[in-house]
């Protein structure tokens, strides 16, 4: 089927669609058609039905629509990363890591989201001390910082005792008390 048929009929269930035709519909979706595509892929994923393997590439998958949207996007999105990082946490949680697929990677997924945030731990953890003094752009920020960690209470038991685990313990006590 092809996207041009989707464009058509914009009510069709993409939850019914095989792996490749929403591969091919995402190839030139664009979007409010990418999350759509996302949040079907994704609930691909989940199905337990699927063979574990099967759910790994529908998750890809979702990740491909995803990563779409956040090249799309004019400037970078909190949120768009947080689904990044918490659908990769959900497969390396439930499926198991794969070190072979930076995907499924825990360190990976542990440097990826240290490079995300803007804020440096020290100045997280000043600015959380007087957040209710702050600007809304500063607090907007520092909720950003918050969801963009949501998954390292989980991600620490995959990873390997080194610096980045010590940065990303750091990370989920400072969490906490961010707004």
């Amino acid at each position: 089927m092809s996207s041009d048929t989707c464009r058509e009929e914009p009510g069709r269930d993409l939850s019914t669609w095989t792996l490749d035709q929403l591969q091919t519909f995402i190839h030139d979706a664009r979007g409010q058609q990418l999350e759509t595509a996302r949040v079907a892929a994704q609930g691909q994923a989940y199905n337990s039905s699927h063979p574990q393997e099967a759910r790994r590439q529908w998750a890809k998958l979702s990740l491909l629509a995803n990563r779409r949207m956040l090249d799309n996007a004019e400037e970078p999105s909190a949120r768009l990363a947080q689904q990044d990082f918490m659908l990769r946490m959900w497969v390396i949680g439930r499926l198991g890591p794969d070190d072979t697929d930076p995907d499924w990677s825990p360190e990976a997924l542990a440097s990826d989201t240290l490079d995300a945030l803007t804020f440096t731990l020290t100045q997280a953890a000043g600015l959380a001390e007087v957040w209710r003094d702050l600007p809304i752009e500063q607090i907007r920020e520092l909720r950003w910082h918050k969801n963009l960690t949501a998954h390292l209470d989980n991600l620490v038991g995959h990873l390997e005792p080194g610096p980045v685990r010590e940065r990303i313990v750091a990370w989920t006590a400072t969490r906490q008390h961010l707004p």
